[in-house]
């Protein structure tokens, strides 16, 4: 009921903010890929809150445990469980959003579907939902690696109107992660940081947007027509916490184009293989890629829960005012680069599974 993702590589979340714990279960995944507790929680590392002054306060180490599916540091092909435990939670601040609706976050709507809801920090809806997907995205990462050589890096592109100028052919993890924003253009991250202080320091909140990249994809990855490469990056990004739009390639700009100007002219490199002089396309061409760089932005919108005083209606539809406590990120974007990156890895695995399940299986 909507909490499973993916065909061959499926993993299913649970859990809810203030509950018992999050995680996941990953079913799909190959045997005897070598795979540590210590490299998923490199990863839940970068999604944890209170990891600097720019990200909610919330105090959780989000120590992950695997339950299931790993033996001597291999996975079995059997289902893989992995747990993260909620330990800084504080029920109490959320006592209001009990009949309170906060203006766009998921309180009213979850009520007017389910007809009763988990209020403390937003229950399922929360981003904390997302530890299961970067877990199983760090298992994700390193299939791809191992299997294709890919590489995935996400970064901050934009904080409102402040853009980085980032080489998607060239942008390493090291720098990516220089800084607290995870801003590679360090010129920019400053000013950045700046920006969402600013925004926290007066209750408030912004958003932006995170690109993420996947270098040295195989071709043939993608399942015209209904799952398209792009369609099903697009409702992996799209699934994830406050996104509200998403871009492959040239996105909307391309649309200031003409076909002259937009086409990639093929030509063949020194070893042989067929190329593209430019890369407007995004990696994908028919929904399926082409071997290029992948290239992915996803928008997300400021933070809905903020301090300042807003105009709302409780359950029972009475007007009241509203300002939420409880920890919050001011800006969402530097810990929404790892979300970004898993449903990219997410994506991106499913379909090598499948394309060798279909084309290589007579090989």
């Amino acid at each position: 009921m909507g909490n499973t993702f993916g065909h061959l590589f499926r993993i299913t979340t649970f859990g809810e903010s203030h509950g018992g714990g999050v995680g996941v279960i990953i079913d799909g995944c190959p045997p005897r890929v070598a795979i540590s507790s210590d490299e998923i929680q490199a990863e839940l590392d970068r999604r944890r809150p209170g990891q600097s002054k720019i990200t909610t306060p919330r105090k959780e180490s989000d120590r992950c445990q695997i339950l299931s599916g790993v033996f001597q540091g291999k996975t079995l092909g059997t289902p893989i469980a992995i747990l993260v435990q909620n330990k800084d939670t504080r029920p109490q601040d959320y006592s209001e959003m009990a009949t309170t609706y906060r203006p766009s976050h998921a309180d009213a709507t979850y009520d007017a579907k389910y007809g009763f809801r988990n209020y403390q920090g937003g229950g399922r809806s929360s981003a904390r939902e997302t530890i299961g997907r970067v877990a199983a995205g760090a298992i994700a990462k390193k299939i791809l690696h191992q299997a294709a050589g890919v590489e995935i890096i996400g970064y901050v592109k934009r904080i409102q109107d402040l853009e980085a100028t980032v080489d998607v052919d060239t942008v390493t993890l090291a720098a990516v992660e220089g800084n607290i924003v995870r801003c590679p253009d360090l010129t920019a991250a400053e000013r950045m940081i700046d920006r969402i202080e600013a925004s926290r320091d007066q209750g408030d909140s912004i958003g932006g947007v995170v690109e993420c990249v996947a270098r040295q994809v195989p071709k043939g990855l993608g399942s015209p027509v209904f799952d398209k490469l792009e369609a099903d990056l697009a409702k992996g990004v799209m699934s994830l916490p406050a996104s509200k739009g998403v871009e492959l390639g040239s996105g909307f700009a391309g649309t200031l184009l003409t076909g002259s100007q937009h086409n990639d002219e093929f030509y063949r490199d020194d070893q042989g293989e067929i190329r593209t002089r430019t890369n407007r396309s995004g990696g994908t061409q028919g929904g399926i890629s082409n071997g290029e760089t992948i290239v992915m932005r996803v928008a997300f919108k400021p933070t809905a829960t903020i301090r300042r005083e807003q105009r709302t209606v409780t359950s029972q539809g009475q007007e009241t005012v509203l300002a939420a406590r409880g920890r919050h990120d001011p800006c969402v974007l530097p810990r929404a680069v790892p979300m970004v990156e898993a449903m990219m890895a997410l994506v991106l695995c499913d379909h090598l599974l499948r394309h060798h399940g279909q084309c290589h299986l007579l090989d």
